[in-house]
């Protein structure tokens, strides 16, 4: 299929060419390497963090499953990307269709928003827990946890739909090559031939009232939470207390700080070379996936102790073969 490069064209592109890093065309092989450890590591980390709630009775509460649920939208927003670039990369074919293209676009930016939307859940869960601990059992329920989750991936879906629904109307004819390696909504928006204003406004007014609303939100729960933790009158209580709204502030600080320096270096360094722009938008998608399950395992003391634990049954159960004993002097054949 051809189109005119003025846009002049009737003709819109129904599939397009990923091209993740334009500067490594002829070494992209070399990627998938650091690419596919990478994916491995946050796979394994996540997942083990994963098992370790869900198989003790004892992490059973809301706090525990709510990690657990924001290390799988991690798995799942690396696993939306990762393994379809790692593919590109070893076989050189990266054509995708214009409905895949769109599905991963809204793919990947549900889970990222519902990522935050679950450390909004996070931070209500903790704010009740310690404001009111006596009334804590009550409150959240498990059915109350349920809706809330349901709200949250609702909220998701309304902010990325009609971002997502309003792309899917553009006219592509500039070309059919997305210098990216997934189906970013502004490397996509760099094909259209017609104006995207809307798309432009709609896009950026969301992603700006999403992420001021949600620190807003989240800064007026923690700043009352750690006022009340500071009133506790048990040390270890309060220790304990802080320790958790550490980890989950460290969290919060990963997930906005990299999306919101991705966003302000693309409008910013117009100069800097696709390949930075690309590497970048992996750094924001997957430093979060990385880091998370670190964080949550090491400063977590209730899911530290069952790592702990579960790292020893298995040294445990390593078969150890025992030395062969040289023959003694008497044995020793004449």
């Amino acid at each position: 299929m051809s189109a005119w490069s003025n846009g002049s064209s009737n003709v819109s592109y129904t599939s397009f060419l990923l091209v993740g890093f334009p500067g490594l065309q002829e070494s992209r092989t070399l990627l998938v390497l650091p690419f596919l450890s990478l994916y491995l590591v946050i796979l394994s980390a996540n997942a083990l963090v994963i098992h370790t709630v869900v198989a003790q009775r004892s992490l059973h509460q809301p706090m525990y499953l709510l990690i657990a649920l924001l290390l799988a939208i991690n798995v799942c927003a690396a696993t939306t990307v990762v393994p379809a670039m790692l593919f590109s990369f070893s076989t050189h074919f990266s054509r995708i269709s214009l409905p895949r293209c769109l599905l991963q676009m809204f793919c990947i930016y549900f889970l990222i928003v519902f990522d935050c939307n679950i450390l909004l859940v996070m931070a209500l869960d903790r704010y009740v827990a310690i404001c009111y601990p006596l009334r804590y059992p009550k409150i959240v329920t498990a059915q109350l946890l349920a809706g809330l989750v349901g709200v949250a991936a609702a909220r998701s879906t309304c902010i990325v739909a009609p971002v997502v629904g309003l792309a899917s109307r553009v006219r592509f004819c500039r070309s059919d090559v997305i210098h990216h390696f997934a189906c970013e909504h502004m490397a996509l928006m760099k094909l259209s031939c017609g104006d995207i204003s809307l798309n432009k406004t709609v896009g950026l007014s969301v992603r700006i009232f999403n992420r001021v609303l949600d620190m807003l939100l989240l800064g007026a729960s923690y700043s009352r939470i750690i006022r009340a933790a500071f009133r506790i009158s048990s040390g270890a209580a309060r220790s304990k207390a802080l320790n958790t709204c550490g980890s989950h502030l460290l969290v919060i600080f990963t997930v906005y700080s990299s999306t919101m320096s991705s966003s302000i270096v693309y409008r910013v360094a117009h100069k800097a070379s696709q390949d930075v722009h690309n590497l970048l938008s992996a750094f924001y998608l997957l430093l979060p996936c990385l880091v998370n399950p670190v964080i949550y395992g090491a400063r977590t003391k209730e899911i530290r102790q069952h790592l702990a634990s579960l790292f020893q049954r298995a040294q445990l159960q390593v078969p150890t073969e025992k030395p062969q004993s040289l023959p003694s002097h008497r044995e020793l054949p004449a």
